[in-house]
């Protein structure tokens, strides 16, 4: 793996702003994807990391467990709107874009050939270059990033989002960035808190403005850094207790003023878990396979003890 200059320097940005590494919604892998769900509410567009996340690192092939989200998520899509981004294939170190060629095959989607490593903001443009080049363009706020770096994949999503938000603000941009009422398909109708009360006051949560999603896939196909992905899961964790839970118990304290009612917690105390409207929304549940070493280690505890006794009667 080459060295990863703007990987390095991400964690300068996290310091003034920590919340760059938080993923809009964590999935182990892409099978837990909702894809029909996320082209309803309006995301058109996909980029994906490559190793450890649709292949084994080094590897070009897919995993064979998520061939079948793979295929969907093309469908869904479309092949030209899904888009691969790996700090390998693509990259300056692919010689004559030979591993972009044959991830291009194998996956078949395009590969983004870009100048910079993730999540440099050169590699940003490039990626929003593309999706704007298309027949049919795709905004910012139509876009999921998925991959299995916190420093890389969803630094790079949050500043595509940051970007985004700039760019309206300073330039008035009138891109569609709110869910289509019929298309939020979590929506519930909102419950009163106080059935006496005379003005019948309701305590709703509207749907969340759509924007840029980063998703962050925690399953590993192959262990590999753990020393940095344990560092970036511990700071992920601080982010969320020491940033976000506080934001969070001021905002619900305040609406708890303004109407006059306690604000409803969950038995644990409230939840302090800002992925949970896009989990619901999103995010589906697969069995989980048995455990195959358990299975493996118990047969070759049997299969030891019948050899033990084959030996003995003989």
């Amino acid at each position: 793996m080459p060295l990863n200059v703007p990987g390095i320097l991400a964690p300068v940005q996290f310091l003034v702003n920590p919340r760059i590494i938080v993923p809009s919604l964590s999935i182990r892998d892409i099978r837990h994807l909702d894809f029909d769900a996320l082209k309803r509410a309006g995301y058109r567009g996909a980029v994906f990391d490559k190793d450890n996340c649709l292949t084994l690192p080094g590897k070009d092939t897919l995993v064979p467990e998520i061939e079948e989200a793979w295929k969907e998520c093309k469908q869904v899509f479309g092949k030209g709107n899904v888009l691969v981004v790996s700090n390998t294939a693509g990259a300056h170190v692919d010689a004559g874009g030979i591993q972009a060629e044959s991830v291009r095959h194998h996956l078949g989607v395009p590969v983004l050939f870009h100048t910079s490593m993730k999540p440099a903001y050169s590699c940003v443009n490039q990626i929003r270059s593309y999706f704007r080049s298309l027949r049919d363009p795709i905004k910012d706020d139509e876009l999921i990033i998925v991959g299995d770096r916190l420093f890389t994949d969803i630094v790079m999503a949050n500043r595509i989002r940051e970007q985004s938000w700039t760019e309206r603000f300073w330039f008035g941009s009138k891109q569609s960035s709110g869910y289509p009422a019929a298309d939020w398909n979590t929506q519930k109708t909102a419950e009163p808190l106080a059935a006496n009360s005379s003005q019948n006051l309701l305590v709703s949560t509207p749907p969340p403005t759509r924007t840029t999603l980063g998703i962050w896939t925690t399953g590993l196909w192959v262990e590999e850094a753990t020393g940095m992905r344990f560092c970036e899961k511990k700071l992920l964790e601080g982010v969320k207790k020491w940033v976000i839970a506080p934001a969070k118990a001021r905002a619900q304290g305040k609406v708890s003023t303004l109407s006059g009612l306690e604000a409803r917690s969950t038995e644990n105390g409230g939840s302090t878990n800002a992925e949970d409207p896009l989990t619901r929304a999103f995010v589906r549940d697969i069995p989980s396979p048995a455990p195959p070493q358990k299975q493996n280690m118990l047969r070759g505890i049997a299969s030891f003890f019948q050899g033990i006794q084959f030996r003995r009667g003989n």
